[in-house]
């Protein structure tokens, strides 16, 4: 199944992939140990960012992908001032949609995913609401929403970690997957989606929403102002002793 640009591959209803192989000590260890030092950089516990209902964080995340946060928050708004609720954005006019959220990329993909996301949530549920998914392991969360198409393995997580669920998810974006494809915590040829449940599997399994949404958030915050995609500051990294990919480009 092709992809469309600007969303996560679509994840129909099937049997769950196996699990992956379990993490050695080693790699354990160093996850750990990225994850202590970049709190002492980004100062843990890191305050949610806001706090939204998981169908309000669900419409968010699909505004989101591949569009700088500020734009898509921007779009967000529109969408909440122009119509009272979801259920008037479901039954609202795709080309309305799409001119109120003209500021994201891909308006004219994400206005009608919206409306086919809202519809196949009601179809499924009988209501627009999914705090239900309290209810559920975080598994099964993930499961139920990932089998709706356009929803994936980063759309899952953000909605039982960043709304007001909070449930214990690991979302993971480019920032975070290019730290941790760098330091090694993943191979170079693992890719966002599958990334997911490799880098859960290294952190503890008892570990809270907050930690886990910590680990997130310091990750992607050192790709966002270290480790750039080019020209990363390796110089200043508090991961270097830590990094193949940047002891390497010191050598240089």
């Amino acid at each position: 199944m092709s992809m469309l640009p600007g969303f996560e591959t679509p994840s129909p209803r099937r049997a769950r992939r196996a699990e992956p192989p379990a993490p050695s000590e080693a790699l354990r260890d160093k996850a750990l140990d990225i994850h202590r030092r970049l709190c002492g950089v980004y100062h843990c516990p890191i305050p949610y960012f806001h706090s939204l209902d998981p169908l309000s964080e669900l419409i968010s995340s699909l505004l989101s992908h591949r569009t700088r946060n500020a734009d898509s928050g921007r779009a967000f708004k529109a969408l909440r001032a122009r119509w009272p609720d979801w259920e008037a954005v479901e039954a609202a006019p795709t080309e309305e949609i799409e001119a109120t959220i003209r500021g994201v990329t891909w308006p004219e993909l994400k206005a009608p995913r919206i409306k086919a996301v809202l519809s196949a949530i009601r179809e499924r549920q009988g209501s627009l609401n999914l705090d239900f998914l309290s209810e559920m392991s975080v598994e099964d969360a993930r499961a139920w929403l990932q089998a709706i198409p356009g929803i994936g393995p980063k759309t899952s997580a953000a909605v039982l970690s960043f709304s007001t669920l909070r449930m214990p998810a690991l979302p993971v974006d480019s920032h975070h997957h290019r730290v941790a494809q760098r330091t090694g915590l993943i191979g170079k040829s693992v890719d966002v989606g599958p990334s997911h449940p490799i880098l859960r599997a290294q952190l503890p399994a008892d570990w809270s929403a907050q930690a886990l949404y910590d680990n997130h958030e310091v990750l992607m915050l050192h790709g966002q102002k270290v480790c750039f995609h080019h020209k990363p500051a390796c110089d200043r990294c508090v991961l270097l002793e830590l990094c193949p990919t940047g002891q390497a480009r010191m050598q240089r």
